[in-house]
């Protein structure tokens, strides 16, 4: 076949899956009958406590719903107080995939980008969710999808990379020790982790080449195992680690080059059979759809925090289940970020085996009746409770004042 004709069939064929992602990124996610009566939104608070932030959000008619911000909220609080806050006052709830879209495409998002926008924006959303649920008697799943994960398998996430291979060792050993119970974890390879401040940092030589082969044999054939290089990698250099990957049987090699350069990702994808995965730093759908058309990787892994809330993430689920690639959404926050990242996967079809897990350590202080949030059998029970299911310390919520400029 004549070159002109491939690549005239090639664009046809991208063109009919840009086609079937934009169709699906048309559809609602939350579940608007589930709400007769409108649901307006009174008050919108950010609260906070030395370094923690709750979101409390009330409705008209006396309904509340809170959730716990990302500690990025320390340099962002303006753009929640200034931007944000204002635009969801009077609006009605149940609008809410509407208000996200207006939200991203007309108001803000060509002033703000990236973290600056999503981190506030979902501080909001999860609050609005809580309160729908609370309003509906159902959890978040059930608003914005079906159940089917009532309990999410979970990967131990660990960091180490600018230590020597024996030391990583040991400090991985001693976090997959926190969680007998899990069957996943996850390491860091490559060099230059982005919060170093040496900018010609690149690791200790030769590090990715023993720790692939070391972690395997330290952890056996029955760990599932991950690889994460944050975007390291060049295109040839990532083929070369993502080979070494595939014959120690990882499953997954997460950011291999630049998370950003979309045709440097299909070029590793192409030339390795172990599943690519990218997408936690990205803010819009425009990397998910044309990885997704262009057929560039296997998983998406939208950050429920950074991508703006779960329902803008559900729909790089859809777009990502339409072609048969799966999710498995980065988790970022400290506070109750696992917990929005469970009732997040509770409710994605395609969802992966494992999801991120950084450890149950929080000083939020709350209660959960429908589930011990704890790993059992490599899971954690997704709580059944209305909106996100737990319920705060009032004592310890009350110490928490609003925010002002």
């Amino acid at each position: 076949m004549p070159l002109a004709a491939s690549q005239s069939g090639s664009s046809q064929a991208a063109r009919a899956r840009y086609d079937r992602l934009g169709e699906v990124l048309r559809q609602p996610v939350l579940k608007r009958q589930l709400f007769p009566e409108p649901v307006v939104i009174e008050t919108l608070e950010l609260l906070r406590l030395g370094g923690s932030f709750l979101c409390r959000v009330r409705s008209r008619d006396g309904a509340e719903g809170i959730s716990v911000g990302h500690n990025g909220m320390r340099t962002l609080y303006p753009i929640f107080l200034q931007n944000l806050r204002p635009f969801f006052i009077g609006k009605d709830a149940r609008e809410l995939d509407l208000i996200l879209e207006r939200v991203y495409v007309y108001e803000f998002n060509f002033r703000y980008n990236g973290m600056a926008l999503g981190l506030p924006l979902a501080t909001i959303e999860f609050a609005i969710l809580d309160m729908l649920g609370r309003i509906a008697g159902r959890p978040v799943g059930q608003l914005i999808g079906e159940i089917h994960n009532p309990e999410v398998g979970v990967y131990v996430a660990t960091e180490f990379r600018e230590r020597p291979v024996e030391e990583s060792i040991e400090l991985i050993k001693q976090a997959v020790a926190e969680y007998p119970e899990a069957h996943a974890l996850k390491i860091k390879i490559g060099g230059l982790m982005f919060m170093t401040t040496d900018m010609y940092a690149a690791g200790p030589p030769g590090r990715t080449e023993k720790i692939i082969p070391l972690v395997r044999k330290t952890f056996g054939d029955r760990m599932a195992l991950y690889a994460d290089s944050n975007s390291f990698y060049s295109v040839p250099e990532a083929i070369r680690v993502g080979r070494l990957l595939e014959e120690y049987k990882y499953r997954y090699f997460e950011e291999p080059v630049m998370f950003d350069h979309l045709e440097e990702i299909k070029q590793v994808a192409d030339a390795l059979t172990i599943p690519i995965a990218n997408g936690e730093q990205d803010y819009g759908f425009y990397g998910f759809r044309w990885l997704l058309a262009n057929d560039g990787l296997e998983i998406v892994q939208p950050d429920n925090y950074y991508f703006g809330g779960l329902i803008r993430s559900m729909k790089v689920a859809r777009m990502a289940a339409a072609f048969g690639k799966s999710i498995i959404p980065h988790m970022s926050g400290g506070g109750l970020g696992y917990l929005y990242n469970i009732h997040f996967v509770s409710a994605a079809p395609n969802a992966g085996e494992h999801h991120e897990f950084k450890g149950l350590g929080t000083n939020v202080r709350f209660e959960c009746k429908t589930s011990p949030l704890k790993v059992v059998n490599g899971k954690i029970k997704v709580p059944t409770g209305p909106g996100f299911g737990v319920d705060f310390d009032p004592d310890w919520a009350g110490k928490h004042q609003p925010v002002t400029l």
